[in-house]
């Protein structure tokens, strides 16, 4: 049963560590991306749950963690969470940029 209540406590925090993620994989891109915030956290908060998911179905587990308020997360599954928020906030800044009406070469 405790299996159970930490699988669910890292999709927890994953949602929430989502919001950040979204914006590290924001400032991380080069040059302007034309989505806006909320956007942006919302694809951190998928990208975060969906690389806890890769990461779990994968067997990542580096043995390194970061202890917040008790409770250690692994950095290698942080590292997974943040590649997925880049790769979805890039798709989603190419997509804003090809649906955008306002043409600003």
């Amino acid at each position: 049963m405790e299996e159970a209540s930490v699988a669910v406590q890292d999709y927890v925090v994953a949602i929430v560590f989502g919001a950040i993620i979204g914006v590290v994989a924001r400032v991380l891109l080069p040059g302007r991306q034309r989505i806006g915030l909320i956007p942006t956290v919302l694809i951190g908060m998928g990208s975060a749950a969906a690389g806890t998911w890769i990461a779990r179905r994968w067997g990542v587990d580096s043995h390194h963690y970061l202890v917040v308020g008790g409770h250690s997360y692994d950095w290698l599954v942080l590292g997974v969470q943040v590649g997925i928020a880049i790769v979805g906030v890039a798709i989603a800044a190419m997509l804003a940029r090809a649906f955008s009406t306002d043409r600003e070469e």
